[in-house]
């Protein structure tokens, strides 16, 4: 070995040549926005053992290569249900991450996710998901409020203005704030009942989590001076969008799939895995996030998925049937099923959102679903006349 040869190997180890570091500064681009794709129930890791399970896994894959062809945002979320973890095995259930982030890490983009009801089982848990994800430089993931009553993935992420810091001496002021909750769901990690059952975890956002929004949005406030827009993102819908949904969902002012009809909400569910029947009913258990949500003055939208047969949106601005208090008219998204893990065969796709500087001061987003095939499907501008608005409806399609 050449005196060379030993000098080069000896800086490899001492890490001499190691990836420069990544910039997780999110900010908007240089014509005044910034876009985030939405990734919804990707369900890796289901029927691992079985042939048909990985094919399934590959599908996924090549969605969202095709929609990240076509679109070019500078956040990706994925949104609930990474994986299917009552059907993996307890030595390999977080490796599916290493595929499920494999088209990001290949375009460098950053990623922030939350957890949903299938990334909690008894082989399977969020805090192990998380780990694996932070061994990336692009993962913005991070658990700013945890316990076990919480779960893992509830933050916050600011979005600067693009060029940097505007003078010297002074604190950087978002331009948009960023909230992401742990609806929770499914089962306990490595937890059994007496009878041997696994343990049923409650699928709502936690009281506790709804008290450390209010209080850490009041503190964001305070600290910038000045009420700065946002967005919210987590797992499971809550309840308003069940009861506009019973009110009726026009397919022209709320275009999008409505299929899942009723939809699952926050607070009821049956068993999952090996755990049968109804394991929570609904009693209200969302009502302090949904009030904490309605009392954040600068929250203009907010995304779910789960219900894989629904991809509208819908402003939530009267008393809604079967609730006793009013909403304020923040606007309430389903996503689009992206996975070909897990139920139904509509065509796979991915919301986009699209934030415009010149449009948050009125409070408007704009946003619509690349599909799989590379057509764009339920464009939308969410702004104050939602809901009255016409859009050409959108037609069940499936793959």
């Amino acid at each position: 070995m050449s005196a060379i040869t030993c000098f080069v190997v000896q800086l490899l180890a001492l890490g001499a040549f190691a990836a420069p570091a990544v910039d997780k500064t999110l900010r908007f681009s240089r014509d005044g926005t910034f876009q985030i794709s939405v990734f919804n129930d990707l369900h890796y890791g289901e029927a691992e053992n079985l042939d048909w399970g990985p094919v399934q896994d590959i599908n996924t894959t090549r969605v969202m290569n095709e929609v990240l062809d076509k679109e070019f945002p500078q956040l990706v979320v994925l949104n609930g249900d990474l994986i299917t973890g009552e059907n993996t095995y307890l030595h390999n259930s977080t490796h599916y991450v290493d595929k499920i982030v494999a088209p990001l890490v290949q375009r460098k983009l950053l990623w922030a996710s939350t957890y949903g009801n299938h990334d909690s089982d008894f082989n399977l848990s969020r805090s192990g998901i998380l780990a694996r994800e932070q061994r990336y430089p692009y993962a913005l993931t991070k658990p700013m409020f945890e316990s076990k009553d919480a779960a893992v993935s509830n933050y916050y992420l600011p979005v600067y203005p693009y060029g940097g810091k505007s003078g010297y001496g002074h604190e950087e002021v978002p331009e948009v704030i960023l909230w992401f909750f742990d609806s929770r769901g499914g089962n306990y990690f490595q937890e059994t009942q007496s009878n041997g059952d696994e343990v049923p975890q409650p699928n709502w956002v936690d009281e506790s989590v709804a008290e450390w929004f209010t209080k850490t949005n009041a503190q964001l406030v305070s600290r910038y001076r000045k009420t700065i827009p946002s967005l919210a993102f987590y797992h499971i819908p809550v309840n308003a969008m069940l009861a506009f949904q019973n009110r009726g969902v026009d397919p022209h002012r709320e275009p999008g799939i409505n299929d899942d009809n009723p939809l699952a909400q926050q607070g009821l569910t049956s068993g999952q895995g090996d755990v049968q029947g109804v394991t929570f009913n609904y009693t209200g258990q969302d009502i302090p996030f949904m009030k904490a949500m309605l009392g954040i003055k600068g929250l203009i939208a907010t995304f779910s998925g789960h219900d894989h047969g629904d991809d509208w949106c819908n402003k939530w601005d009267s008393k809604l049937p079967g609730m006793d208090f009013a909403g304020n008219g923040l606007n309430l998204c389903f996503g689009r099923h992206t996975g070909y893990g897990g139920y139904g065969t509509w065509t796979r796709g991915s919301r986009q959102v699209v934030l415009d500087q010149k449009l948050l001061a009125k409070k408007a987003v704009e946003s619509w679903v690349r599909l799989e095939d590379g057509t764009v499907s339920g464009r939308v501008t969410l702004n104050a006349t939602y809901g009255t608005d016409e859009y050409p409806a959108v037609a069940d399609t499936f793959t």
